[in-house]
């Protein structure tokens, strides 16, 4: 599983950084940075909240092959 962002609607609130920091970073500049777009099993279910939680919908998953996941 993989997580993308779209920047254009991502307005760096970080709430997924508050939920899975080792994934999610808003820098100094505010900023939303993913940290690691292969989300390793053990952090599977705090990512697909985020990425439910995410204010904005700019959170996405997808398989190996870019292929939608449903959060």
């Amino acid at each position: 599983m993989r997580v993308r962002v779209d920047y254009d609607l991502c307005e760096s609130n970080a709430i997924c950084a508050g939920l899975v920091p080792q994934v999610f970073e808003v820098d100094d500049d505010e900023n939303m940075n993913i940290l690691m777009e292969q989300i390793p099993a053990n952090l599977e279910a705090q990512v697909r909240h985020a990425v439910q939680s995410c204010p904005k919908a700019a959170l996405s998953l997808t398989d190996d092959e870019g292929n939608p996941l449903d959060a």
